[in-house]
């Protein structure tokens, strides 16, 4: 029983402290990929330490959803992080249908802060809302059935069995449908967490931004718990790709040495899809926003294709 909570408390501080520390190294290798010198890869911790301290400054009009939803966000993320193989091959929240409740966890947020965007009343909030909600719309039943394709391949849907599954069995890890699986995800982790071509996070163009525009108003813990949230979502999608398609490194939760090892093996599998992701972004430009709906069905294509895999290839 201890060493499970010690491995929950390990999770959750894998996930809460490590998120930053992704969004900061992207940045800077983004910036070195175009020739400039960029922040340091810890520069998220300050801003987060700068707005935790800053008062925050709330509309009148708002109600209670919007003060609720950063802690919402926050929350919703942190126990998605219990759910997810992080470290080790068995989650601390490991049982039989954990796929659905990852699913409506990340609906959850996503559901407030279009909530939340819409109750500030302003015209950015409802027409970031409005996209937000319409991305999520396309990109969240790619995600169920790219995930069951790989459940299927592994007669399980426990996220962490079907870890060890993959982890048993590498050439199941080569099949071309799995590939496709792995294509469709990655490409809806870039519309989930506004990543370019779908958003750009580095920029403030009213008419082009999505999740910018439900954040706006915003300002001091509330912001920081946003921001932190949003990088936490990140740090979940790049683990998921990591972990459940390329499951080499994992290992069963026998002690420290075990989930240090996990650690290590993430470290590397995250850097290498930080680096695809800071390439992809300095070599394409932002979609336009009626071209993103192509894209997303394009996604859920690939995604539908693998699972079709399933029962027609033997």
């Amino acid at each position: 029983m201890i060493a499970e909570v010690a491995g929950a408390i390990v999770q959750v501080l894998v996930v809460g402290a490590g998120a930053p520390l992704l969004v900061g190294a992207l940045r800077t290798l983004k910036a070195r990929l175009v020739g400039r010198r960029g922040p340091s890869p810890w520069q998220p911790y300050a801003n987060l330490r700068k707005l935790l301290v800053k008062e925050a400054v709330v509309s009148t009009t708002t109600s209670w959803v919007f003060r609720a939803t950063p802690y919402i966000l926050a929350a919703a993320l942190l126990v998605t992080g219990l759910i997810v193989p992080v470290t080790t091959t068995r989650p601390p929240l490991a049982f039989a249908g954990n796929i659905i409740l990852l699913v409506y966890l990340f609906m959850l947020g996503t559901f407030f802060l279009a909530l939340a965007g819409l109750d500030v009343g302003s015209a950015f909030g409802g027409m970031g809302a409005s996209r937000e909600v319409a991305v999520a719309a396309l990109a969240e039943p790619t995600v169920i059935v790219a995930v069951f394709a790989l459940a299927l391949r592994a007669d399980t849907i426990d996220l962490g069995r079907i870890v060890e599954r993959f982890r048993g069995e590498p050439w199941l890890a080569a099949n071309p449908a799995h590939l496709l699986a792995f294509a469709a995800f990655f490409i809806v982790m870039l519309a989930e967490t506004g990543r370019l071509p779908v958003d750009n996070p580095a920029t403030h163009l009213e008419l082009t931004m999505i999740h910018e525009a439900m954040v706006l108003e915003y300002s001091g813990r509330y912001l920081a718990l946003v921001e932190w949230a949003a990088a936490m979502k990140l740090f979940l999608f790049m683990t998921l790709l990591a972990n459940l398609f390329v499951p080499w490194g994992l290992r069963e939760p026998t002690g420290p040495v075990a989930a240090l090892l996990g650690l290590l093996a993430l470290a590397g599998k995250l850097a290498l899809l930080t680096t695809a992701v800071a390439v992809l972004e300095t070599a394409v430009a932002k979609l336009r926003l009626f071209r993103v709906p192509e894209l997303l069905a394009g996604s859920f294509a690939l995604a539908f294709l693998s699972l079709m895999a399933v029962f027609l290839v033997r």
